[in-house]
C-alpha cells in the first residue's frame, strides 16, 4: 500500500479505496464490466431497464421480474405538480444541469420514507429517481421553449419515453434502440467523480437524494460530463473536414487537447467509443447529412496521428467522442447532453449508494476522511499569534 506521502497530488488516480461488486474498468485491457457481464454483450442485448435491474438488484432479471421492474419505474416516471410549478419559476437561462440538480432535494420532500435508511427503502427512493430523472430534464426543456411537458407514456420503455416527452414525437424503432444502448453504456463506470462523490456522500448516512444530487454537481463539469458537448461545439466550430488540420496545429502550439480523445483509466481504448461510432454512421446514413460523423472520424484519425508524432501519445476515442454526434443527430440539444448522462448514470450512483451504506463487498471504515498535508504559513516556529484588529498594520 503505498504511504500517505506517495499520493499527494494524484487525484487519487490508481488509488484503491473501498471494494465494490458493481463494475470493473479494466484499463490495460480496454474493457468494462457491469456485476460479471462485458458491456459490449451489455449494449448488444439488453435494455436499459434490464441493466438498471442488475445494477439495483444484483442479476439479470427474468421475464416476471423485468415485467414487475418495468411497471415499478412506470409508476414512478411521472412528476407531481410541484415539481412542475418550481420549473415554471425559474429562468429560461438557467443551465439544465442546475435545474436537476435542484429538483432533486424537491423530489426528497415527498418521500415519506426517505430518512427511514433501511436498504428497502433506499432502493425504493433511487428506483424512483432512475424513473424519474428522464421526465425532469424532458419537462423542462419544454418549460425553457414555452411548451407544455408531455406526460410519459407508460406503453412505451425508458429511453423511448424520454425521446418522446422531449420532442412530442414516438421515436422509431431504430433510434429509440440507439438511445437505449447509449444508456445501457453510461449507466455505470465504477469509481469515477460523480460516482466517489456519491458514495462519500452517502458514507456520512445522508439519504439517497442527498448522494445523488451531489453526484449531479460533479457531473456537470467539463472535465466529467461536460466533455460530450465540448466535443459537438468543437466539431460545429470546425464545420469542414478541411478546417482540421488547422484546429490540430492550434492545439499542438498552445499545449492543449483534443476533447474526447484519451481517457484517465483506458490505455488500449474505450469500449464503449466502438459501439457509439458505429450508430453515428448509421444515424448520419438515416439523416442524409454525414458530415457530423465524417468529421469526427476524421479529427479521431488526424488527431491520433499529430500527438503520436508530436507528443509520442497512443491515444484513443472514449464516450464523450462518439456519443456527441450520436446525440446531435437525435435531436437532443447540445446543453442537454450531460443530463442525458446523468439520467443513465444514477443507476449506477443508486448501486454504489445502496453497497455503501449496506455492504456486501468488504469493510472500510464507516466515513471517508481523507487527510491532507498543511503548506500554509507560519509566524514562528509553530503558530501565529493573533494580534486584535485595531493593532494589525
Amino acid at each position: 500500500m503505498p504511504n500517505e506521502s506517495q499520493l499527494l497530488d494524484t487525484g487519487l488516480r490508481g488509488v484503491k479505496i473501498a471494494k465494490t461488486r458493481i463494475s470493473h474498468v479494466d484499463g490495460e485491457a480496454g474493457k468494462l464490466v457491469y456485476r460479471g457481464f462485458l458491456i459490449n454483450d451489455l449494449a448488444e442485448s439488453a435494455t436499459y431497464e434490464e441493466v438498471a435491474h442488475l445494477l439495483l438488484h444484483e442479476k439479470l432479471p427474468n421475464s416476471d421480474e423485468l415485467t414487475a421492474f418495468s411497471r415499478k419505474l412506470a409508476g414512478f416516471r411521472a412528476i407531481g405538480p410541484d415539481i412542475r410549478q418550481s420549473m415554471e419559476k425559474i429562468s429560461a437561462q438557467a443551465h439544465p444541469m442546475d435545474v436537476l440538480q435542484a429538483m432533486i432535494p424537491l423530489l426528497a420532500t415527498g418521500d415519506s420514507d426517505r430518512d427511514a435508511m433501511t436498504r428497502e427503502t433506499t432502493l425504493s427512493s433511487g428506483t424512483r429517481l432512475v424513473a424519474v430523472m428522464a421526465t425532469i430534464v424532458a419537462a423542462w426543456h419544454r418549460i425553457r421553449s414555452g411548451r407544455t411537458p408531455i406526460d410519459p407514456d407508460p406503453a412505451l420503455g425508458h429511453g423511448a419515453n424520454f425521446l418522446y416527452m422531449l420532442t412530442g414525437r414516438r421515436p422509431d424503432t431504430e433510434t429509440a434502440r440507439f438511445f437505449d444502448v447509449c444508456l445501457v453504456l453510461h449507466a455505470e463506470h465504477s469509481f469515477n467523480a460523480s460516482t466517489f462523490t456519491a458514495r462519500q456522500v452517502a458514507s456520512t448516512r445522508a439519504h439517497m437524494y442527498a448522494a445523488v444530487s451531489a453526484a449531479i454537481g460533479s457531473l456537470s463539469g467539463e472535465l466529467h460530463g461536460g466533455a460530450n458537448s465540448r466535443v459537438m461545439q468543437v466539431l460545429l466550430d470546425i464545420g469542414s473536414v478541411d478546417a482540421i488540420e488547422a484546429h490540430i496545429k492550434k492545439i499542438l502550439d498552445t499545449g492543449g487537447k483534443i476533447m474526447g480523445l484519451g481517457h484517465a483509466v483506458y490505455k488500449t481504448g474505450d469500449p464503449r467509443a466502438n459501439v457509439l461510432s458505429d450508430m453515428s454512421r448509421r444515424l448520419g446514413d438515416l439523416s442524409g447529412n454525414p458530415l457530423w460523423y465524417d468529421l469526427t472520424v476524421a479529427l479521431e484519425q488526424k488527431g491520433r496521428a499529430a500527438f503520436k508524432k508530436n507528443r509520442g501519445l497512443d491515444i484513443y476515442p472514449n464516450i464523450d467522442f462518439y456519443s456527441a454526434s450520436v446525440y446531435y443527430y437525435m435531436g437532443i440539444p447540445i446543453d442537454l447532453f450531460t443530463p442525458v448522462f446523468a439520467i443513465s448514470r444514477v443507476a449506477g450512483w443508486v448501486a454504489h449508494v445502496i453497497e455503501e451504506q449496506f455492504g456486501g463487498a468488504g469493510s472500510k471504515p464507516a466515513l471517508y476522511r481523507p487527510s491532507a498535508e498543511y503548506v500554509g504559513e507560519y509566524c514562528g516556529p509553530e503558530e501565529c499569534a493573533f494580534i486584535p484588529v485595531s493593532d494589525r498594520k
